[in-house]
């Protein structure tokens, strides 16, 4: 279930910020059942960081899942000649 909601948040969620409501709906669980059972562990492991607006995945979630994060470029600067 970590790696569905990590997933969630990198692909559905852009990263983040997603309030739980929105992820629980999005892999089918209760909001008490992610903020309870699985925030506080992939907080803890440095996955996600908290935030006013909700939950954002972080360099860590993004390396993890061979993904870059935001403001990287993806294939290089694009004015490099």
């Amino acid at each position: 279930m970590d790696r569905a909601i990590l997933l969630a948040i990198l692909d559905r969620f852009s990263g983040g910020p997603v309030r739980i409501e929105a992820l629980a709906a999005a892999i089918g669980e209760e909001p008490e059942t992610v903020e309870y059972e699985y925030e506080p562990f992939l907080l803890q492991q440095g996955y996600i960081s908290i935030t006013p607006k909700g939950c954002m995945a972080t360099p860590l979630a993004f390396s993890h899942f061979g993904r870059t994060g935001r403001g990287q470029p993806a294939h290089g600067r694009l004015f490099d000649g």
